[in-house]
Protein backbone atom coordinates (compact mmCIF):
# COMPACT_ATOMS: atom_id res chain seq x y z
CA UNK A 1 0.00 0.00 0.00
CA UNK A 2 2.75 2.31 0.94
CA UNK A 3 4.65 1.72 -2.05
CA UNK A 4 1.58 2.41 -4.33
CA UNK A 5 0.92 6.21 -2.86
CA UNK A 6 4.50 6.56 -3.31
CA UNK A 7 3.91 5.47 -7.11
CA UNK A 8 0.85 7.42 -7.27
CA UNK A 9 2.78 10.63 -6.07
CA UNK A 10 5.58 10.18 -8.41
CA UNK A 11 2.93 9.76 -11.54
CA UNK A 12 1.24 12.77 -10.34
CA UNK A 13 4.43 15.06 -10.22
CA UNK A 14 5.37 13.90 -13.59
CA UNK A 15 2.19 14.57 -15.03
CA UNK A 16 2.92 18.32 -13.47
CA UNK A 17 5.73 18.79 -14.94
CA UNK A 18 5.89 20.84 -18.79
CA UNK A 19 6.54 18.53 -21.58
CA UNK A 20 8.92 18.30 -24.53
CA UNK A 21 6.99 15.95 -27.19
CA UNK A 22 9.43 14.45 -29.51
CA UNK A 23 8.11 13.06 -32.50
CA UNK A 24 10.13 10.86 -34.36
CA UNK A 25 9.48 7.66 -37.00
CA UNK A 26 12.80 5.90 -36.35
CA UNK A 27 12.53 3.70 -33.45
CA UNK A 28 16.39 3.64 -32.72
CA UNK A 29 17.00 7.14 -33.24
CA UNK A 30 13.64 8.44 -31.42
CA UNK A 31 15.02 6.23 -28.46
CA UNK A 32 18.85 7.73 -28.45
CA UNK A 33 17.65 11.15 -28.48
CA UNK A 34 15.12 10.34 -26.05
CA UNK A 35 17.86 9.45 -23.43
CA UNK A 36 19.69 12.47 -24.32
CA UNK A 37 16.65 14.15 -23.51
CA UNK A 38 15.96 12.77 -20.35
CA UNK A 39 19.52 13.37 -19.36
CA UNK A 40 19.69 16.97 -20.00
CA UNK A 41 16.30 18.44 -19.52
CA UNK A 42 15.30 17.15 -16.55
CA UNK A 43 13.02 19.80 -15.27
CA UNK A 44 10.53 18.74 -18.29
CA UNK A 45 8.81 15.17 -19.05
CA UNK A 46 10.09 13.96 -22.13
CA UNK A 47 7.38 11.75 -24.19
CA UNK A 48 7.76 10.48 -27.47
CA UNK A 49 5.98 9.13 -30.15
CA UNK A 50 6.48 7.82 -33.73
CA UNK A 51 3.90 10.34 -35.38
CA UNK A 52 1.63 13.65 -34.76
CA UNK A 53 -1.32 11.27 -34.27
CA UNK A 54 0.51 10.45 -30.55
CA UNK A 55 -0.08 14.09 -29.95
CA UNK A 56 -3.75 12.61 -28.37
CA UNK A 57 -2.29 11.30 -25.78
CA UNK A 58 -0.94 14.44 -23.82
CA UNK A 59 -4.08 17.05 -25.02
CA UNK A 60 -4.41 17.95 -21.42
CA UNK A 61 -0.48 18.56 -21.03
CA UNK A 62 1.49 21.58 -20.38
CA UNK A 63 3.29 21.30 -23.76
CA UNK A 64 6.12 23.84 -24.22
CA UNK A 65 8.13 22.22 -27.46
CA UNK A 66 7.20 19.98 -30.38
CA UNK A 67 10.14 18.56 -31.60
CA UNK A 68 9.18 17.08 -35.21
CA UNK A 69 12.08 15.01 -37.57
CA UNK A 70 11.34 15.48 -40.97
CA UNK A 71 13.78 13.47 -42.52
CA UNK A 72 14.60 14.31 -45.95
CA UNK A 73 11.41 15.98 -46.37
CA UNK A 74 11.86 19.61 -46.84
CA UNK A 75 9.26 21.83 -45.08
CA UNK A 76 6.69 22.86 -48.35
CA UNK A 77 6.28 19.06 -47.99
CA UNK A 78 2.43 18.67 -48.07
CA UNK A 79 2.89 16.11 -44.95
CA UNK A 80 5.32 18.43 -43.42
CA UNK A 81 2.37 21.51 -43.22
CA UNK A 82 0.01 18.81 -42.50
CA UNK A 83 1.95 17.77 -39.51
CA UNK A 84 2.75 21.43 -38.53
CA UNK A 85 -1.06 22.73 -38.87
CA UNK A 86 -1.91 19.38 -36.64
CA UNK A 87 0.84 20.62 -33.87
CA UNK A 88 -0.26 24.00 -33.91
CA UNK A 89 -4.20 22.71 -33.50
CA UNK A 90 -3.97 20.42 -30.77
CA UNK A 91 -0.59 22.18 -28.66
CA UNK A 92 -1.68 25.71 -28.70
CA UNK A 93 1.20 27.05 -26.24
CA UNK A 94 3.55 24.81 -27.62
CA UNK A 95 7.05 26.02 -29.51
CA UNK A 96 8.03 24.13 -33.01
CA UNK A 97 11.26 22.87 -33.58
CA UNK A 98 12.38 20.83 -36.73
CA UNK A 99 14.83 18.10 -36.82
CA UNK A 100 16.18 17.97 -40.78
CA UNK A 101 18.59 15.83 -42.30
CA UNK A 102 18.95 18.45 -44.98
CA UNK A 103 21.09 21.58 -43.54
CA UNK A 104 20.63 24.26 -46.72
CA UNK A 105 19.76 27.22 -46.79
CA UNK A 106 16.63 27.04 -48.97
CA UNK A 107 15.07 24.35 -46.09
CA UNK A 108 15.97 26.60 -42.96
CA UNK A 109 14.27 29.84 -44.45
CA UNK A 110 11.59 27.28 -45.89
CA UNK A 111 11.12 26.69 -42.13
CA UNK A 112 11.45 29.74 -40.52
CA UNK A 113 9.03 31.19 -42.45
CA UNK A 114 6.30 28.73 -41.47
CA UNK A 115 6.74 29.93 -38.00
CA UNK A 116 8.96 26.82 -36.41
CA UNK A 117 10.91 28.63 -33.27
CA UNK A 118 14.35 26.48 -33.77
CA UNK A 119 15.54 24.17 -36.92
CA UNK A 120 18.14 21.71 -36.11
CA UNK A 121 19.90 19.88 -38.84
CA UNK A 122 20.77 16.18 -37.93
CA UNK A 123 24.33 17.69 -38.70
CA UNK A 124 24.73 19.45 -35.51
CA UNK A 125 26.84 18.16 -32.11
CA UNK A 126 24.81 17.33 -29.54
CA UNK A 127 25.57 20.07 -27.08
CA UNK A 128 24.39 22.34 -29.82
CA UNK A 129 21.07 20.93 -30.37
CA UNK A 130 20.23 21.18 -26.27
CA UNK A 131 21.69 24.66 -25.96
CA UNK A 132 19.49 25.57 -28.90
CA UNK A 133 16.61 23.57 -27.44
CA UNK A 134 17.05 25.08 -24.45
CA UNK A 135 17.24 28.15 -26.42
CA UNK A 136 13.51 27.70 -27.65
CA UNK A 137 12.17 26.56 -24.52
CA UNK A 138 13.32 30.19 -23.33
CA UNK A 139 11.27 31.84 -25.97
CA UNK A 140 14.14 32.29 -28.30
CA UNK A 141 14.70 31.48 -31.96
CA UNK A 142 17.44 28.89 -32.85
CA UNK A 143 18.85 28.16 -36.36
CA UNK A 144 22.83 27.68 -37.45
CA UNK A 145 22.72 29.29 -40.72
CA UNK A 146 22.68 32.81 -41.56
CA UNK A 147 19.30 33.86 -43.06
CA UNK A 148 19.52 37.53 -44.61
CA UNK A 149 15.91 37.53 -45.46
CA UNK A 150 15.10 36.60 -41.96
CA UNK A 151 14.91 40.26 -40.54
CA UNK A 152 12.00 41.20 -43.02
CA UNK A 153 9.72 37.82 -42.18
CA UNK A 154 7.43 39.32 -39.49
CA UNK A 155 7.03 38.19 -36.17
CA UNK A 156 10.79 36.39 -36.24
CA UNK A 157 13.35 37.05 -34.47
CA UNK A 158 16.63 38.91 -36.03
CA UNK A 159 19.24 36.39 -37.20
CA UNK A 160 22.73 36.15 -36.42
CA UNK A 161 25.76 35.45 -39.01
CA UNK A 162 27.25 32.25 -38.39
CA UNK A 163 30.78 33.82 -39.60
CA UNK A 164 31.25 37.37 -38.59
CA UNK A 165 34.49 38.19 -39.76
CA UNK A 166 34.07 36.59 -43.04
CA UNK A 167 32.23 39.69 -44.69
CA UNK A 168 35.12 42.37 -43.72
CA UNK A 169 37.80 40.44 -45.40
CA UNK A 170 39.38 38.36 -48.21
CA UNK A 171 42.14 37.19 -46.07
CA UNK A 172 42.72 33.32 -44.95
CA UNK A 173 41.36 32.65 -41.62
CA UNK A 174 44.70 30.89 -40.50
CA UNK A 175 46.69 33.79 -41.00
CA UNK A 176 44.65 35.92 -38.70
CA UNK A 177 47.45 37.16 -35.51
CA UNK A 178 45.52 36.56 -32.49
CA UNK A 179 46.35 38.01 -29.32
CA UNK A 180 45.26 36.40 -25.93
CA UNK A 181 47.21 37.64 -23.39
CA UNK A 182 44.78 40.72 -22.65
CA UNK A 183 41.33 37.97 -22.40
CA UNK A 184 40.77 35.86 -19.12
CA UNK A 185 40.28 31.99 -20.53
CA UNK A 186 36.18 32.48 -20.12
CA UNK A 187 36.56 35.57 -22.25
CA UNK A 188 38.03 33.75 -24.99
CA UNK A 189 35.40 31.28 -24.45
CA UNK A 190 32.80 34.54 -25.73
CA UNK A 191 34.75 35.46 -27.94
CA UNK A 192 34.86 32.11 -29.63
CA UNK A 193 30.67 31.76 -29.50
CA UNK A 194 30.52 35.55 -30.74
CA UNK A 195 32.23 34.53 -33.34
CA UNK A 196 29.89 32.00 -34.54
CA UNK A 197 27.52 34.83 -34.86
CA UNK A 198 25.54 33.65 -31.64
CA UNK A 199 23.01 35.34 -29.54
CA UNK A 200 23.39 35.91 -25.68
CA UNK A 201 20.77 33.31 -24.73
CA UNK A 202 22.59 30.90 -26.57
CA UNK A 203 25.85 31.83 -25.14
CA UNK A 204 24.84 32.05 -21.90
CA UNK A 205 23.20 28.10 -22.50
CA UNK A 206 26.22 27.04 -24.24
CA UNK A 207 28.50 28.02 -21.44
CA UNK A 208 26.42 27.66 -18.30
CA UNK A 209 26.60 30.87 -17.51
CA UNK A 210 23.86 33.86 -17.00
CA UNK A 211 22.77 36.16 -20.03
CA UNK A 212 23.84 39.26 -17.56
CA UNK A 213 27.24 37.37 -17.01
CA UNK A 214 27.59 36.92 -21.02
CA UNK A 215 26.94 40.55 -21.44
CA UNK A 216 29.55 41.27 -18.63
CA UNK A 217 32.07 39.41 -20.39
CA UNK A 218 30.94 40.91 -23.79
CA UNK A 219 31.44 44.60 -22.43
CA UNK A 220 34.67 43.80 -20.96
CA UNK A 221 36.20 42.57 -24.51
CA UNK A 222 34.56 45.27 -25.90
CA UNK A 223 36.60 47.87 -23.93
CA UNK A 224 39.69 45.51 -24.29
CA UNK A 225 39.53 45.95 -28.23
CA UNK A 226 38.53 49.37 -28.22
CA UNK A 227 35.43 48.34 -30.17
CA UNK A 228 31.90 50.16 -30.32
CA UNK A 229 29.74 46.48 -31.02
CA UNK A 230 30.27 43.29 -30.57
CA UNK A 231 31.13 42.81 -34.43
CA UNK A 232 34.01 44.89 -34.13
CA UNK A 233 35.23 43.40 -31.45
CA UNK A 234 35.57 39.90 -33.12
CA UNK A 235 37.24 41.30 -36.28
CA UNK A 236 39.86 43.00 -34.05
CA UNK A 237 40.51 40.16 -32.27
CA UNK A 238 40.86 38.15 -35.21
CA UNK A 239 43.38 40.59 -36.38
CA UNK A 240 41.31 41.86 -39.43
CA UNK A 241 40.31 45.06 -38.28
CA UNK A 242 43.43 47.55 -37.58
CA UNK A 243 42.87 49.19 -34.12
CA UNK A 244 42.74 52.95 -36.19
CA UNK A 245 39.93 51.61 -38.30
CA UNK A 246 36.93 52.55 -36.81
CA UNK A 247 35.29 53.94 -39.56
CA UNK A 248 35.30 50.72 -41.42
CA UNK A 249 32.56 48.20 -42.61
CA UNK A 250 32.06 47.27 -38.82
CA UNK A 251 29.16 49.89 -38.67
CA UNK A 252 27.36 48.63 -41.33
CA UNK A 253 26.86 45.23 -39.42
CA UNK A 254 23.20 44.26 -38.10
CA UNK A 255 24.64 42.71 -34.83
CA UNK A 256 23.07 45.16 -31.93
CA UNK A 257 25.71 46.93 -29.57
CA UNK A 258 25.25 44.91 -25.94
Amino acid sequence: MHDQVHSAERLNESLQLPVLALIEPITLTRTSILSILRRELASLEIVDMATTQGLDCVPTRDVRLVALSIGDKPPDDRTVEDDLALIAEGCLNASIALISNRDDEATALAAMQRGVRGFFPTSLPIEVAVAGLRLVLAGGVYRPLPVIELSKAPGLDQSYPRALASAYSNGDRSSADRNTTDFTPREQQVLTELELGLPNKLIAAKLNLSENTVKMHIQHIMRKCAARNRTEAVLRWSGRLSAHGRDTDANASSIPEV
